[in-house]
């Protein structure tokens, strides 16, 4: 018998019983082989080598040329559905059609990011779809649908969704907890990954590099307890790059990397993405742990049968490889991925003010001025793919109107920079240097700076270069190539980059005063700019430089605005600085010259537009309050300027909405590592203040009215209807949006909920019917008193608008039903953790395994309310506190206990218990003897860890 006689190659057997043949075959050193990220060949078995991870998010990444399509947040700015699925095909069938020539090419698709858009500052912002869990779990779901596939067996792709679970921090992403109570967890966090797990559409998840509730995500147990129980398809759980060894170097959760390894396997990751290509350290590790009885071949084998179970959806064992492995380069750049991608980032253009600007008249427009930074840019970020195409703001107008009626101006400086010994000069490169842009590598992060290009000297004739601020004093400098100063591995300067990017972005610098001169800070090496005998050089000791100014920017622009009928100001940032993975931003603000940049063009033409191309929001309350009109789009890949240019001009009627809340101010938002939306008040959900542009905000050319909203309720599903008539004298597309807002129950809720959406297309003069059916269960929230989904009785408001401040018609929905009872704390207890409200706490693991306990979040005592406590006709005489403390304080450790009306219950003193995961039952009588139903107020004071509170007669 051939290897390819073997049953696991046999298409017709169930799944289960190829994997068990072929898990079966392999020795226990393959098995455990598998297990890390690159798994080797099995060459007796005729087995490929295999690679988790092909990176995905809006087109194939890291692997060369692809389609561009928006950023994710730019897909979720379109609220359809239909079109993110549509995406998720292009990419995966481009992912198919690139490995045909590239077996490097993954099928193990790391997309897309489905954590929450909390809060804007996020470094990763321009990764996620929305704020909101329901619109984030739709978009997810089309996505990896059409990345999977329809056939029934086998996967185009196998998505993994990232980045499992309450991430929203760059800063110390590696050593920060989020603290995430549970009804945070149940009513926020999960429903982002559970949507997409339940419908099927996903092979796996990648845990998140942060703690939550002190536990390292990737011990989380939550892996099992939640995400597993979700579904019946076997899920594989990879880890994130270098994570691992985190749970040792740099978190010290564990003391050894065995120690570590095994837990994280036997909490369910199954691929180990670490060391990059080494994969002996992590097979190492987990022999160690396997001869130290830390695990068993039974954990083993459990996770390589899940990843041998992926490997046969993807077809990689059937002899045809597969109904996608005929997939070939006819399936790539198709003229139907090409309109698709000016579709979406029609799609992604929001329209955040019009006085009446727009849409511009084309034939009555005879020259626009189109200025500012990104004007004449198509932006790429870390997990785009390389362009094949692009066109720009500037070329589309061109295209468009001429080039005679296109007045561009970048609004940059142009500088040149002299020292005591000479001006700065940029060589002349040879004719045959080609550029780098497009290159392909598993991981860009090694990429390395040029060095084939001679670096930048002192002369005695000045090269002008282009100065611009992106902010937080950061800088980039142009050369007349067009390529960007940068620093190689040799230290040297050159003008060598296309455009800023990279793991450790090297094409930044900070001018530092130092007295009539400057120094160059180059942030990517936290050195200076030194003039040595080899040019241009990093060095601890910079070397003075005087900036002279030969054209300035700003006034460029209002020469520019003067001169032209209409000016677009396109500001925003570049996604590889101030604002990126590993970096978060540090306010909502637009970068001041940016800023300056609309003001000048605004001084000398009134009819100026603002179109902010960027991954995140801003603040820009007074562009709002002092210009007619602003646009937002993401970046949107390769046909960004073209769509944006044909919304401008009215070919297309603007259609997006706010996937996230937009701030008017940075004190508006909480301390970025807040996870508590609820008390913090964050989102649009808990948010009781008044925002720059709501969550779901966009204006269409068109108007629209709404009426006849009709709803019933059949066992556990609300249906309903809604007319919508458009009123305007142009076609568009209505995003009808349905919320619900719940009865006041003693239970913090939000405003409202999105618990539908739905679009409608109409000619002026035409009415539509928007038909939809809801789950019941939307309407619910997590109940902590008795750990479990409710839907409380009551008056529920269904609200239908055009955002979240925008409903047009409501209607009461009367749910029947009992209301939840009283939390039973005589024989129950209460788990520290399933408060109802809190103050200056933060949530712990109470074991390393499981669990979470409650503990000050500082030095300053912390407060928990647990509502409607029924402590009995006879009532309690005694509590018993479960806590642990690891050392003693000055001040000690203590709780104090009273009821909501102020009567004291107790105070408990807490022992020394030498270590945070040993805990003590302390017992002490109670003053008063509580019965019936009260609030409970909890105090706690000192390094006090809570589990739980029993009380007895």
């Amino acid at each position: 018998m051939t290897t390819d006689d073997l049953p696991f190659r046999d298409p017709r057997l169930p799944l289960a019983d190829r994997v068990e043949d072929l898990i079966g075959r392999l020795t226990p050193d393959e098995r455990i082989a598998m297990l890390h990220q690159f798994a080797p060949a099995v060459p007796r078995l005729g087995l490929d080598a295999f690679r988790t991870g092909q990176e995905a998010l809006h087109g194939v990444a890291w692997s060369g040329p692809a389609t561009v399509f928006p950023q994710a947040v730019g897909l979720g700015a379109s609220w359809d559905a239909e079109l993110v699925r549509a995406v998720g095909e292009a990419v995966g069938t481009e992912v198919r059609a690139m490995r045909s020539r590239d077996s490097r090419v993954g099928l193990n698709v790391w997309a897309p990011t489905v954590n929450l858009l909390r809060d804007p500052r996020w470094g990763r912002n321009e990764e996620g779809y929305s704020e909101d869990p329901r619109l984030t779990s739709d978009l997810a779901t089309a996505y990896t649908s059409g990345l999977r596939g329809d056939d029934p067996d086998h996967w185009r792709t196998a998505p993994v969704l990232k980045h499992w679970l309450a991430h929203n921090n760059e800063t110390a992403r590696d050593t920060t907890s989020s603290s995430v109570r549970p009804r945070v967890l149940h009513e926020y966090d999960l429903p982002a990954f559970r949507g997409p797990i339940e419908a099927g559409t996903v092979a796996g998840v990648m845990p998140a590099y942060n703690l939550v509730n002190g536990r390292p995500n990737h011990v989380s147990p939550l892996l099992d307890e939640q995400l597993r129980r979700w579904t019946g398809q076997d899920l594989i759980v990879c880890s994130d790059a270098g994570a691992p060894s985190n749970l040792v170097d740099s978190e010290h959760y564990f003391d050894s990397h065995e120690e570590a390894t095994a837990a994280a396997l036997r909490a369910g990751v199954d691929s180990f993405t670490d060391h990059d290509q080494d994969s002996s350290k992590i097979t190492d590790r987990l022999n160690g742990a396997l001869r130290r009885g830390l695990i068993d071949q039974k954990d083993i084998d459990t996770a390589v049968r899940r990843l041998l179970a992926l490997r046969v959806r993807l077809g990689e064992f059937d002899p045809d490889r597969g109904p996608y492995a005929a997939t070939d380069l006819s399936s790539y750049d198709t003229p139907a991925h090409r309109a698709l991608a000016l579709r979406a980032a029609e799609a992604d253009v929001v329209l955040l003010k019009n006085d009446g600007l727009l849409p511009l008249d084309g034939s009555g427009t005879r020259t626009v001025a189109v200025v500012g930074p990104l004007a004449d840019e198509v932006k790429t970020d870390w997990y785009s793919g390389s362009l094949i195409r692009r066109a720009s703001l500037v070329d589309a107008l061109r295209e468009r109107l001429g080039a005679d009626r296109v007045i561009f101006a970048e609004g940059a400086d142009r500088v040149r920079l002299r020292t005591a010994d000479g001006w700065v000069q940029v060589p002349e490169p040879a004719a045959d240097v080609a550029s780098r842009a497009g290159e392909a590598s598993l991981n860009p992060a090694h990429l390395t700076g040029r060095t084939d290009l001679p670096p930048v000297r002192l002369g005695d004739r000045p090269t002008e270069l282009t100065l611009t601020e992106w902010g937080e004093g950061l800088l980039t400098l142009r050369a007349p190539s067009g390529r960007h100063l940068t620093v190689a591995e040799d230290g040297c300067v050159r003008a060598a980059a296309d455009q800023p990017g990279g793991w450790i972005v090297q094409e930044t610098f900070r001018l530092e005063q130092h007295g009539d001169a400057h120094l160059l800070e180059h942030p990517g090496t936290g050195r200076y700019i030194q003039v040595t005998a080899d040019g241009l050089k990093v060095a601890d000791q910079g070397t003075a430089f005087t900036v002279e100014i030969t054209r300035r920017g700003l006034e460029e622009v209002a020469h520019a605005a003067g001169a032209a009928d209409t000016v677009i100001v396109v500001a925003g940032n570049d996604p590889h600085i101030n604002g990126r993975e590993t970096e978060d931003r540090r306010t909502l603000a637009l970068p001041e010259r940016q800023d300056a940049l609309w003001r000048a063009a605004h001084a000398a033409n009134p009819r100026t537009v603002l179109a902010l191309t960027s991954s995140y929001p801003y603040a820009v309350a007074e562009a709002d309050a002092a210009l007619p009109a602003l646009l937002w789009t993401a970046h949107g890949g390769q046909s960004a300027g073209t769509a944006l240019a044909r919304v401008l001009f009215g070919d297309v009627s603007p259609s997006g909405r706010l996937p996230q809340t937009w701030y008017a101010a940075d004190e508006h938002l909480p301390d970025l590592l807040d996870y508590d939306i609820i008390s913090a008040g964050a989102t649009y959900l808990y948010f009781r203040g008044t925002p720059l542009y709501p969550f779901g905000h966009g204006l269409s050319y068109a108007s629209f009215d709404y009426r006849e909203l009709d709803l019933s309720l059949e066992g556990d599903m609300v249906s309903g209807t809604l007319t919508v008539t458009n009123t305007g004298r142009t076609a568009g597309t209505e995003t009808v949006q349905l919320y619900a807002g719940a009865p006041d129950t003693g239970v913090r809720r939000p405003a409202r909920t999105l618990i539908g959406y739905g679009r409608l297309s109409l000619p002026p003069g035409e009415s539509g019917t928007l038909a939809f059916t809801v789950p019941l269960d939307r309407l619910g929230f997590w109940d902590v008193a008795h750990g479990l989904w409710t839907v409380g009785p009551g008056a529920y408001e269904i609200q239908a608008g055009a955002s979240s401040a925008d409903i047009r018609v409501t209607r009461i929905l009367t749910v029947g039903g009992e209301p939840p009872a009283p939390r039973q704390v005589r024989g129950r207890g209460l788990a520290g953790a399933d408060f109802d409200e809190q103050g200056g706490v933060v949530l712990v693991d109470r074991s390393k395994e499981r669990g979470d306990a409650v503990t000050p979040g500082g030095t300053e005592p912390g407060w928990l309310l647990f509502r409607g406590c029924d402590f009995g006709r006879e009532g309690p005489d005694t509590v018993v506190v479960r806590v642990s403390r690891e050392e003693a304080a000055p001040s000690g450790a203590s709780l104090e206990l009273r009821l909501g009306d102020g009567t004291a219950l107790a105070t408990v003193d807490v022992p020394v218990t030498g270590s945070r995961y040993a805990y003590a039952d302390v017992r002490v009588p109670l003053d008063a003897v509580p019965a019936g139903v009260h609030d409970l107020h909890l105090s706690l004071r000192g390094p006090v860890r809570l589990d739980r509170l029993d009380f007895s007669r």
